[in-house]
């Protein structure tokens, strides 16, 4: 693609998000789920022909994915770059004025899903630790992959490393995350370790949005695993940020 091209093709899709209805039905697949056009109209607040106009722009954009079942169509975002693409963009969008203050409600604040991979101040500590611990190291590219230790610890966890390194997706990489404004952990093994977080009840996924609720079985096992004290949900967004972001306590 020369560089005119790829000019077009970035203002095509600046502007197929620039719709508000469009944004709104984008933003409510970024929790991975399939969502039907009759729901998106709803989300977006608009009428089912209108939807689906819209849908089609999408999908003519690949930043939405068609599936059919049966008389059933359903909707989801085409692969998780869409759903990094946007986190970011929420990041652009918020106000840049210091100090920063996060508007995202206390629950979505604290652990989300952001497509595929988990989000929130808890991912954002994690990615954290993984680093700090040597267990997740940067290569060029701006990607990661596993240290030794580290492939032991996640092989411990049941995940199969190899696999996630023949995928077509990235391995590990950075995704900035929306609320605070720091990366947590994409790719394969971002979501792999969601897929082992929800397994073995670590964290429970809200059925109607992004949310992910940690469970107590869940900070045992962010202490035992990865040395993460955490706090419970019920404390305000702001002292958790502040509590995760602080140097771990290993004792």
């Amino acid at each position: 693609m020369d560089a005119e091209q790829h000019d077009v093709g970035v203002s095509r899709v600046a502007a197929a998000i620039a719709e508000p209805a469009r944004t709104r039905m984008l933003c409510a697949l970024m929790d991975g789920h399939a969502r039907t056009s009759t729901e998106l109209a709803s989300i977006a607040e608009v009428s089912a022909s209108t939807a689906s106009a819209h849908l089609a722009k999408l999908r003519e954009l690949a930043l939405v994915r068609l599936h059919v079942q049966g008389r059933h169509r359903y909707y989801s975002l085409a692969d998780p770059r869409v759903a990094q693409a946007l986190e970011a963009l929420m990041v652009i969008g918020q106000s840049a004025s210091p100090p920063f203050t996060s508007r995202t409600p206390d629950r979505l604040q604290f652990a989300r899903t952001c497509y595929d991979h988990m989000a929130g101040a808890l991912a954002v500590r994690l990615h954290d630790r993984l680093l700090e611990a040597g267990w997740l190291v940067g290569v060029e590219g701006d990607g990661y992959q596993l240290s030794e230790p580290g492939e032991a610890l996640f092989n411990g966890l049941g995940i199969d490393v190899p696999a996630l390194t023949l995928q077509r997706r990235r391995f590990a990489c950075p995704c900035l995350d929306w609320s605070m404004r720091r990366p947590h952990l994409g790719g394969a093994l971002g979501k792999a370790l969601l897929q082992v977080a929800i397994k073995r009840k670590w964290v429970i996924q809200d059925l109607d949005s992004r949310a992910l609720r940690l469970t107590a079985e869940g900070q045992r096992g962010m202490a035992a695993r990865f040395g993460i004290i955490t706090e419970t949900q019920t404390k305000p967004a702001a002292a958790i940020a502040s509590r995760l972001a602080s140097p771990v306590d290993l004792r």
